[in-house]
């Protein structure tokens, strides 16, 4: 209430409300349930409104300050998954993506199926001698 009517005193016609008033009513909306009853000079839809952009100015921060995509994976790994399966033929990208957690090199089981090396063979049983 005190500060519904510091905002009203700041104003000549209509409240101007500054972005810290906009932060202020968002958050109590989040704390506060019948925080309507007690709002006199704006609707609880604009207050959600100021949250609901809150939001999506956080996460378009969020988006934009980091790296996009996935990591790469570095070409000493991808070396050592085609190495280890022209070694282990029988080895498939599970048993890989398994030895390589064992050496500490965290990478998805799909990536490691991905640079796996398959080797092809002629139609089955006829392998020749």
């Amino acid at each position: 209430m005190r500060h519904q009517i510091g905002v009203l005193q700041r104003s000549v016609k209509r409240p101007k409300l500054t972005p810290a008033d906009r932060f202020l009513w968002a958050w109590l909306s989040t704390v506060w349930q019948d925080w309507g009853s007690g709002v006199f000079i704006m609707k609880a839809s604009v207050v959600l409104g100021w949250h609901r952009k809150g939001f999506r100015l956080f996460w378009t921060w969020k988006i934009r300050s980091g790296k996009p995509g996935r990591p790469a994976v570095p070409k000493e790994v991808r070396e050592l998954i085609r190495t280890m399966s022209r070694e282990n033929p029988l080895w498939g990208a599970p048993r890989i993506y398994g030895e390589l957690l064992k050496l500490g090199i965290e990478i998805g089981e799909t990536s490691v199926g991905k640079y796996m090396v398959l080797e092809l063979l002629g139609p089955r049983g006829s392998e020749s001698a």
